[in-house]
């Protein structure tokens, strides 16, 4: 048995990328002083999320990186021991992706692409098209990026290829359209914390959910980042405010008595599921 400690962070990351560095320098430090073994940072935490998510601005978008850029060596470096998760925007060539990427001091452990781009996203990315899940030094791991947890199909993907922890890195703002006067009301809140909790318990996996905080543009940002086990019960979060939820875990042995009686991967029927629309 190999307890571990999760942490996920929840911050405010803009288009400054010296400034989101130190950021990220400061938070991988946090998390190294509370005995973290595995930090997930939020979605676009090098240079920041979109400023408009109904109508991007092609000219005001982050910043886009290559997946070797110094940057990204420079976070690897800052994990050292620690397996650590970030986001940031992929510049693959012709095109730009929301993408993700699992570092530790030896190198690139892990990458995602988003695969499901909510309606202002498909202005400024091009889509993902797989879901993988990669060894790590404390697990096996797959990561989500905030819209990909809104569908089942992602985090069982990742279930089924192996994955004991989902590492879900979010932009998550408040509603766009219907903002509520407290955060506490708001929709999207309520239905992130739902998507949390449903996709670590339908999988029976643990879940490390960040996000950032703040605002950008029009958008001010959720927080409400945690840690959820696999029975669906938040062991550690940030509520709204910034800071890194910590949760200490045996992930296997969790693991292994949520699916002690039921076993929800080896319990479903693909036969009678209807994989299109008719």
């Amino acid at each position: 048995m190999s307890t571990i400690r999760i942490a996920a962070a929840a911050a405010h990351f803009g288009r400054d990328l010296e400034f989101d560095l130190a950021r990220i320098a400061k938070l991988v430090d946090d998390a190294r002083a509370s005995g973290a073994g595995l930090l997930v940072l939020p979605d676009a935490a090098l240079g920041g999320y979109l400023a408009d998510l109904r109508h991007p601005d092609p000219e005001a978008l982050p910043p886009a990186l290559k997946p070797d850029d110094p940057l990204i060596l420079q976070v690897a470096r800052l994990a050292a021991e620690m397996v650590v998760c970030v986001g940031y925007c992929e510049d693959g060539g012709t095109e730009r992706y929301n993408a993700a990427v699992c570092v530790s001091g030896d190198g690139i452990l892990g990458r995602h692409r988003k695969v499901h781009l909510p309606a202002g996203e498909v202005a400024a990315y091009s889509p993902g098209d797989r879901f993988d899940a990669f060894d790590t030094p404390v697990g096996r791991i797959g990561m989500l990026i905030d819209y990909d947890k809104t569908f089942p199909e992602s985090a069982r993907s990742l279930a089924l290829d192996g994955a004991e922890i989902l590492a879900c890195l979010s932009a998550w703002p408040t509603s766009i359209t219907n903002r509520a006067p407290r955060m506490a009301q708001d929709r999207q809140a309520k239905l992130f914390d739902l998507y949390d909790q449903a996709r670590a318990a339908e999988n029976q996996v643990v879940l490390a959910s960040s996000n950032q905080t703040g605002a950008m543009g029009g958008m001010r940002f959720l927080g409400q980042s945690k840690v959820v086990g696999p029975g669906g019960d938040i062991l550690a979060r940030t509520w709204a405010k910034a800071g890194l939820a910590v949760a200490e875990l045996d992930v296997a042995e969790e693991i292994d008595r949520a699916r002690r009686i039921l076993r929800h991967l080896d319990e479903r029927r693909p036969d009678a599921y209807r994989e299109t629309s008719s």
